[in-house]
């Protein structure tokens, strides 16, 4: 299930739509996928653009979502959890755990701060 013109519904439901006042929230489990429109300043309710069950966590089944969603037409920005980045930039699932770029930021953090 998605929604592709996402326009036209916040026009039904009485609102301008400006897609840089959105951020497009992705959770993935091992028995769903799920895409959310949320309001930068919590103003409005969130709204669901797309869920699929029975969707294998892994590239192709989000990048098949940003698809149908528009994602590109948009460019909203993504948030998630840690297994939805990695699995974004390209990092396989079973590294996800001890990412370098997280020890890499951490130990350049504690320099600065030392």
């Amino acid at each position: 299930m998605f929604c592709n013109d996402v326009c036209s519904v916040m026009e039904d439901l009485g609102r301008e739509f400006n897609p840089d006042q959105w951020r497009l929230f992705i959770d993935s489990s091992e028995v769903s996928l799920k895409l959310v429109l949320l309001h930068n300043g919590n103003i409005f309710p969130s709204f669901r653009l797309a869920h699929a069950d029975n969707k294998e966590e892994m590239y192709e089944s989000m990048r098949l979502l940003l698809g149908k969603i528009k994602y590109d037409e948009f460019k909203w920005k993504l948030c998630g959890d840690l297994k939805v980045v990695a699995l974004l930039l390209g990092i396989q699932l079973e590294y996800t755990k001890y990412c370098y770029f997280l020890c890499e930021w951490f130990s350049l953090t504690r320099r600065n701060t030392m």
